[in-house]
């Protein structure tokens, strides 16, 4: 995609599966949208959807799923924590790449004007599309939230940028516009006292507490609005909340993370916590967060590393840092915008049915090699499985770091092996191509066989990777048999015996590919090579067997 918006509704609803796979149906059926990520909160009651495309399928998308959302959700049955003021809340249009933030205005206010026009919903333009200064932040627009909206609407100073000043019962009202990527980030802490979180939430964010006298009255300034006393950090909002009966959190959006970033106000907030007799215990990204935000907090919490530029371990030390998964497990695949709007290749997309229908057919591609990398990537999501259902379970506390650490190392391999699914096949296909190419003169025969030289070799580089990434599998799956959690240890054995059966084909595909290259010093290297990854293969698999085997 070449120009890439980003939109992230937010619905009244995150208790009804049925309501909320609606909505998200809704998003996937317009063509040229990805939708990255559906984040709904039960206790808040409110779903986060986020999904990228081109300006105009992603705005197709957002009605479609406003049309749904608002058909199903009636907001005078609606409870919840966060604060909301319609069924659809928000409808922020985000540019990513490629578009400007007038481009996101524009898709705003088409959107407002059909949402008007074809639904009957008034709504607002807020952040940077706003039309009045009193209109840019969200909790202005919302104060006094749906039930105040009846009495909102008779005030003409209230009067909505599309459609009439009138209250809809079922739906509310909303807020469109364009934005900065923002994060919507928790910071837990160790009580079940909200009013410590709402403390410490006065005092983090931009706008921070009202000015009082010694009586406790508000004190009113010359323009006859309330004094306020600043908080510590520039565009931060945030208030707090409860996640759970014992959970207290302070609930935040970060308006700018290259000025404020996850790291400052954790850091920040564990100060006061401790201040009040609490701590922090980790911390959640609501949706999506941006690759560049984890690399800041990530290079914070490698302070003794200055030299540390490898970007996973900076994201792994942000995780750590951050504790963001405290609650339940940081997946950075499913969570860094970055890696979710790459597109994986069109094998690796496909659903089981649909490849193994592919790999049945009377097409030579894919084949083995691409088989082979499927084989490891399966192996290395049990024993990933089995390294997070061994950290932070009672009697494997020793264990929890080093799991933690191959767990880490695992997900980088089983993500690099689903991506040798493709290249296998593009590397066969690039064979195919080079023998189609013209040889009539001599010129086009030596050009000819060059190209089929080169292919060969890529179809020899790939499936090497294959069984270099499932050798080294086999090598961290040992610590997992080991010191992992005993009643996952079967998966563990069928992990490694996928790994191995990756690392066998992919040789054999190596070795087939060998025969056809003329470079006799490049052909003994690469069998040198695979002599030694079989024996290597041969030692840790019959070690893991045997500690299997053991605890069986």
């Amino acid at each position: 995609m070449d120009r890439i918006v980003e939109c992230v509704p937010n619905f009244s609803e995150g208790r009804d599966k049925a309501v909320i796979e609606a909505i998200a149906g809704a998003i996937r059926s317009v063509e040229g949208v990805k939708l990255l990520d559906v984040d709904p909160g039960a206790d808040f009651n409110r779903t986060v959807f986020t999904f990228v495309g081109e300006p105009e399928p992603v705005l197709e998308a957002a009605f479609q799923a406003a049309k749904v959302g608002t058909r199903l959700i009636d907001m005078t049955e609606h409870k919840g924590e966060h604060a909301r003021m319609g069924a659809l809340d928000v409808c922020p249009f985000i540019p990513i790449k490629g578009i400007t933030f007038d481009d996101c205005t524009e898709l705003a206010r088409r959107f407002g004007s059909r949402y008007w026009e074809e639904l009957g919903i008034p709504s607002f333009l807020y952040a940077r599309s706003a039309q009045s200064p009193d209109r840019v932040r969200l909790p202005d627009i919302r104060k006094g939230e749906y039930e105040a909206l009846s009495e909102k609407f008779k005030d003409p100073g209230f009067k909505p940028d599309f459609g009439d000043p009138v209250f809809v019962p079922k739906s509310g009202t909303t807020g469109t516009g364009t934005r900065s990527l923002l994060l919507a980030y928790n910071v837990n802490l160790n009580t079940n006292d909200k009013s410590i979180a709402s403390k410490i939430a006065r005092k983090i964010r931009t706008s921070g507490v009202l000015k009082k006298d010694e009586n406790g009255e508000k004190i009113i300034g010359p323009d006859g609005k309330s004094e306020r006393i600043k908080g510590r950090f520039e565009g931060v909002q945030g208030g707090g909340m409860m996640y759970n009966e014992d959970i207290a959190q302070i609930s935040m959006n970060l308006l700018d993370f290259t000025a404020t970033n996850m790291n400052d106000v954790y850091e920040a907030i564990r100060e006061e916590a401790q201040a009040l007799g609490a701590d922090v215990t980790g911390s959640e990204i609501v949706g999506l967060v941006p690759k560049e935000s984890l690399l800041i907090a990530g290079r914070f919490y490698s302070e003794n590393d200055d030299d540390l530029e490898d970007e996973e371990e900076l994201v792994f030390r942000a995780i750590q840092g951050l504790g963001l998964s405290d609650l339940y497990e940081f997946k950075p695949e499913r969570k860094v915008i970055d890696y979710m709007v790459v597109e994986d290749g069109p094998l690796a997309s496909m659903d089981v049915k649909g490849f193994l229908e592919e790999l049945a057919s009377n097409s030579p591609a894919p084949g083995g090699g691409s088989v082979a990398a499927l084989s490891g990537s399966l192996g290395a999501a049990l024993l990933e499985m089995v390294c997070n259902l061994t950290v932070g379970k009672k009697n494997y506390e020793e264990a929890w770091v080093e799991m933690k650490a191959a767990a880490k190392d695992i997900g980088i391999h089983r993500m690099r092996l689903l991506e040798l699914v493709d290249e296998d096949t593009n590397a066969f296909n690039d064979v195919m191509k080079a023998f189609k190419l013209p040889k009539g003169t001599d010129e086009e025969k030596v050009a000819r066989s060059a190209a089929i030289q080169a292919g060969y070799k890529k179809a020899i580089d790939t499936p090497m990777d294959t069984a270099l990434k499932c050798l080294e599998l086999l090598e961290l799956a040992t610590p997992v048999a080991q010191k992992g959690n005993r009643n996952s240890i079967t998966d563990v054995g069928v992990g490694a015996d996928m790994a191995a059966a990756g690392l066998v084909g992919a040789v054999m595909n190596v070795r087939i590919n060998l025969g056809s290259i003329k470079d006799k010093e490049y052909v003994e290297g690469k069998e040198g090579a695979v002599r030694a990854m079989i024996s290597r293969k041969d030692d840790l698999l019959s070690r893991i067997q045997k500690e299997v085997s053991s605890k069986l």
